[in-house]
């Protein structure tokens, strides 16, 4: 990645000089894993702070049944992490998986707080990103609890448009907080509705 596309990537939310996006770029590490690499352990450490450039990623846990609990999809642009163990350097609750080859950018905490230290176009930057995320989960939960599951459905479409075709129906089911059964009638559904219009 060259000091133009971090610069034309940051733009939505902070403006960079060339040294501060040569900064950013000289302490991030590149990853690339392969369809259904394991990138994050539970009971290991989070090392990095992942930016996604491209590819899909799965953040779950697993429960004592074997049922697998989606708490994010990230996607090219969007940063993951375990942020417990990140931020706290405790060991991580959650895995990460790649849901097909993906090529990731990463930080280490000691890198960030470096970076955010020198840097404050950094320290909005992150706050930004944070906020962001903060919004995004208190509206996950908002719709998980009051809406209906068709209504979910249609939103999870609208912010992950083409993921159904690259990920498994039972990780979307899970993510919605629903059945694979009834996730496959809702697509029915709105695919019939679809073709009426």
């Amino acid at each position: 990645m060259s000091i133009d596309e971090v610069k034309h990537r940051l733009l939505r939310y902070v403006c960079l000089s060339d040294e501060e996006a040569k900064a950013f770029l000289d302490v991030l590490e590149p990853f690339d894993l392969s369809k259904k690499d394991v990138l994050v352990e539970v009971n290991a450490h989070c090392q990095y702070f992942y930016w996604v450039q491209e590819g899909y990623l799965m953040n779950f846990q697993t429960d004592d049944k074997g049922f697998d609990h989606v708490l994010q999809f990230a996607i090219a642009n969007w940063w993951t992490a375990d942020l417990g163990s990140y931020l706290h350097g405790t060991l991580a609750t959650y895995r990460i998986v790649a849901l097909t080859d993906c090529k990731l950018l990463g930080i280490s905490k000691d890198n960030l707080d470096n970076l955010l230290d020198t840097y404050p176009a950094f320290e909005r930057y992150f706050r930004i990103i944070f906020q962001n995320a903060l919004v995004n989960h208190q509206k996950r939960i908002i719709q998980n609890v009051a809406f209906q599951a068709d209504v979910r459905y249609d939103e999870f479409n609208k912010q992950f448009p083409g993921i159904e075709l690259i990920v498994p129906l039972k990780h979307v089911a899970s993510y919605l907080g629903i059945t694979p059964q009834f996730l496959s009638k809702l697509r029915k559904r709105s695919l019939f509705n679809s073709n009426l219009s």
